[in-house]
C-alpha cells in the first residue's frame, strides 16, 4: 500500500498498462469486477477475463461474472478448476481456502500462458488484508498482482469505481465460495455444495439480498441480513423456508436471530471473503 495514501484510477490504469497484456480473475464480486474495468479502459483487447467453475462455486457467481464482462465489453472465458481433487481441501482444515487456490490459481496460470498474458491480476483490496486469509498467500506464490492493493483502495475506493464504470454488480454484497459455509472438520463434498447452494436459493428466491446457509454436520444455520430477520421470522414464510430447507437433508434448521454479520458464529467456521 502506498505510503502517500490511495492513488489516483488514473495512475493505476498507467501501472495496469505499464504491465503488458493481462488475465483478470473475475468472480461475480464488485472488486475483482472494478480491477477488469480498469485492465479493458487500460489495455483492451489485450485484456481478458477468466472465471472459474466448479463445485464450490455458485452458478449465480458464473453467470453475474459473465453480465459483469459484457457490460464492461472485455473479451470473458470460462474454465473449470475442482479442487476437490485435492485431498487436504476435502478435509477442510482452516487453511483450506490456500488449497483452493492453489488449484485455482495453477490453472488461471495455465490459461494465461496460452494466451501470451503477462499479468497475472486479482480483486484483492486492502481491507482484505486485514484478516488471515491462507488463499492470498496462495495466490502471492503463483505470481498474482494485486492492483488494488497497490493503488492503496478499500472496498469504499472499489464501490465508488463502481459505480462510476456502471458495473451491474456495483451494489451487491460480497459473496464467497460455498465451502466457507462448511464448519472446519467437516468433509467437503459435492453432494453437500449442491445441497448448500440449493438452500441458499429457497432464500434468495423469497427476495432475501444476501443469505448464507451454515453448516455443521446435518445442521443448518440460515443467516440473512439482520433488517430482514424480522420478514424471515413470519409465519408461514418461516416454516416453509425451514420445511424446503429440511428436504434437502438438512436437520435441525435453525435461523439466526442476529443476522448475517453480527451472527456469534463458531471459530470453526470460516466465512472466507463473503
Amino acid at each position: 500500500m502506498p505510503a502517500q495514501g490511495p492513488r489516483t484510477e488514473a495512475e493505476l490504469r498507467e501501472h495496469l498498462r505499464e504491465g503488458g497484456p493481462a488475465l483478470v480473475a473475475l468472480s461475480g464480486g464488485v472488486d475483482s469486477a472494478v480491477v477488469a474495468a480498469l485492465a479493458h479502459a487500460a489495455l483492451g483487447s489485450e485484456a481478458i477475463a477468466a472465471t472459474l467453475m466448479g463445485p464450490a462455486v455458485s452458478s449465480r457467481e458464473v453467470e453475474r461474472a459473465g453480465s459483469v464482462a459484457r457490460a464492461i465489453g472485455i473479451e470473458h472465458v470460462v474454465l473449470l478448476a475442482d479442487p476437490l481433487g485435492r485431498a487436504e481441501y476435502r478435509a477442510n482444515p482452516s487453511d483450506r481456502c490456500y488449497f483452493c487456490r492453489q488449484v485455482e490459481s495453477a490453472r488461471l496460470a495455465e490459461f494465461a500462458r496460452t494466451r501470451s498474458r503477462t499479468q497475472l491480476l486479482d480483486g484483492i483490496q486492502v481491507d482484505d488484508l486485514s484478516d488471515d486469509r491462507p488463499g492470498v498467500r496462495a495466490m502471492d506464490e503463483a505470481g498474482f498482482a494485486h492492483p488494488l492493493v497497490w493503488a492503496g483502495w478499500t472496498k469504499a475506493d472499489v464501490r465508488r469505481a463502481a459505480r462510476a464504470y456502471q458495473l451491474p454488480n456495483a451494489e451487491e454484497p460480497s459473496d464467497a465460495c460455498l465451502a466457507s459455509r462448511v464448519a472446519h472438520g467437516d468433509p467437503i463434498t459435492a453432494e453437500l455444495l449442491g445441497r448448500v447452494e440449493a438452500a441458499e436459493a429457497v432464500l434468495l428466491e423469497r427476495g432475501f439480498r444476501r443469505v448464507r446457509v451454515r453448516v455443521r454436520g446435518r445442521a443448518a444455520r440460515l443467516e440473512v441480513d439482520p433488517e430482514e430477520v424480522p420478514r424471515l421470522l413470519t409465519e408461514p414464510l418461516v416454516t416453509e423456508v425451514c420445511v424446503q430447507v429440511g428436504r434437502l437433508g438438512f436437520e435441525p434448521v435453525t435461523i439466526d436471530p442476529l443476522g448475517y454479520g453480527r451472527a456469534r458464529r463458531s471459530v470453526a467456521t470460516a466465512e472466507g471473503g463473503g
